[in-house]
């Protein structure tokens, strides 16, 4: 008997509802990924909502289109002037260390499940990239940090490191279906794929840029659906050409979030809420593949590689990756521990089935099991581990404003956040006695836990917080403005 469609979209749209209302979870110091699983377990075949969903190749498509926005995003929140002070160590940790995880895994998956050195790659391979989402989620919630550069490296690596891991997957399930295939024989593969999708990646970047600043649509809702379909045509243009797209999406992110465009605040906003329904979407379809039966045969032989990922395998490979950089032994070790897996690794174990690899439930279950534990384990013990090795300070609250600017067309403007230090010689002094640039106004001051909307007669005070509107050419006269020191400063 056929379910009704109706149906269908009913239950599709309560199962989005609960995740998100059971998101708050993560406020205990759970990761996100593990509460969206488990709404997808409940509704599965094996819990309360019964539903009999087992169809992989739908699962991996949903993945590859949700990893797809959620690297683009995570592109987009990149800023350059962070990652460009690690971008080497970075590049290092997500390539040769994301190797390096995957064949100690291999070497040891041998032993605890008894698989040929193929197989047992191609599980290394699966599990050997990081989640970003996860691993910041939790620090948000715990009110947070890392201090110095750990947290652009680590969201940096995050992100990065998922095509060296489906390069690595890939290649591995090559080895295993074609006769005579070798390792070596990846090598141009792999030069290839990254080659390619970092070439479309700026390429692509840099032109949607200039398309969304040109275009001058009609209707501004059609920018957000102009952004969406980017995402996809950059994904599919570098992977027809041989690309690596999840590298193309990430790399235009970053190209693009570094730009000027219009409606860049909202297209940015809605963006990130694409991002997150992509992961609600992704993480409850991979929960209502599995049945936690299945598991039982694998907890003990589990935990012992749950065990190696975060004891033997990540701290290796980070730490010879980065052996000849001046990082102290407390930042390697919290790199090492920050090693939470997530949505990739469950979207690659799909793989093995549009391969028609046997026994690819098997090592479907391996790889849920690996990673429930990896992010159960380490997920809830970021902030103490943090605290312990004295990485970590207070995240201050991120202020909202009650209004904001919108880039426009023709518009070269922008609305500036602009602190009042306590040895400016702003401070006492009114606002008309600046002599701002005749292009640019004091818009809003936020001043303690209000704000107030100033006019010339307003007086300065230290502590106080400008958005300044003005010309992008006049920012630097009115930071030099600002930020000049008193005469009782000086002479000190």
């Amino acid at each position: 008997m056929a379910i009704p469609f109706e149906l269908i979209l009913f239950g599709a749209a309560l199962l989005v509802f609960f995740s998100v209302f059971a998101s708050k979870g993560s406020e205990l110091g759970v990761p996100a990924l593990l509460i969206f699983i488990l709404v997808g377990v409940l509704a599965g075949s094996e819990g309360i909502g019964k539903i009999q969903f087992e169809n992989y190749a739908y699962a991996n498509y949903i993945g590859i289109v949700a990893l797809s926005y959620i690297l683009f995003y995570g592109g987009l929140s990149t800023g350059w002037k962070d990652i460009k002070p690690i971008l080497k160590t970075g590049i290092v940790l997500a390539t040769l260390g994301v190797l390096i995880t995957a064949v100690i895994m291999a070497f040891f998956a041998s032993f605890i499940f008894h698989m040929g050195w193929k197989e047992s790659f191609l599980l290394g391979a699966i599990v050997s990239s990081t989640d970003a989402a996860a691993v910041f989620s939790v620090l948000r919630s715990k009110n947070i940090t890392l201090g110095g550069k750990l947290r652009s490296l680590l969201e940096f690596e995050s992100a990065s490191n998922d095509p060296m891991a489906v390069f690595l997957t890939i290649s591995a399930l090559m080895l295993i279906t074609i006769p005579g295939e070798t390792p070596f024989d990846m090598i141009p593969e792999f030069v290839l794929e990254m080659g390619v999708g970092l070439i479309f990646g700026l390429g692509l970047g840099w032109f949607s840029v200039k398309i969304i600043n040109k275009i001058n649509l009609d209707y501004d809702g059609l920018y957000p659906v102009l952004f969406t379909v980017i995402v996809l045509l950059i994904y599919s243009a570098a992977s027809i050409f041989k690309g690596n797209g999840f590298l193309a999406v990430y790399v235009a992110g970053i190209v693009i979030g570094n730009k000027r465009f219009i409606h860049k605040n909202s297209l940015i906003r809605f963006n990130e809420g694409i991002s997150w329904l992509m992961q609600i979407t992704m993480f409850v379809a991979l929960g209502l593949l599995l049945n936690p039966s299945e598991l039982l045969p694998y907890i003990s032989a589990g935990i012992v590689a749950a065990l190696v990922l975060m004891f033997v395998a990540r701290p290796v490979g980070v730490y010879l990756c980065t052996a000849f950089t001046n990082m102290k032994f407390n930042e390697k070790a919290m790199v090492s521990w920050v090693g939470l897996r997530g949505a990739v690794p469950i979207i690659l174990a799909t793989f093995p089935f549009v391969y028609n690899i046997p026994d690819y439930r098997k090592i479907f279950n391996i790889v849920f099991f690996i990673v429930f534990i990896s992010a159960l384990v380490q997920g809830m013990s970021i902030g103490k581990v943090a605290d312990f090795l004295k990485v970590s300070r207070p995240l201050g609250a991120k202020r909202r404003y009650p209004i904001e600017f919108e880039q426009m067309a023709g518009i070269n403007a922008d609305l500036y956040e602009i602190m009042i230090h306590p040895q400016s010689s702003a401070v006492g002094r009114k606002i008309v006695d600046l002599h701002l640039p005749p292009k640019s106004l004091v818009a809003l001051i936020s001043r303690g836990e209000g704000f107030l909307i100033p006019n010339g007669s307003t007086v300065i005070k230290d502590g106080d917080i400008f958005l300044a509107l003005g010309a992008n050419e006049d920012l630097a006269k009115i930071q030099e403005i600002v930020n000049q020191k008193s005469e009782k400063t000086e002479g000190k």
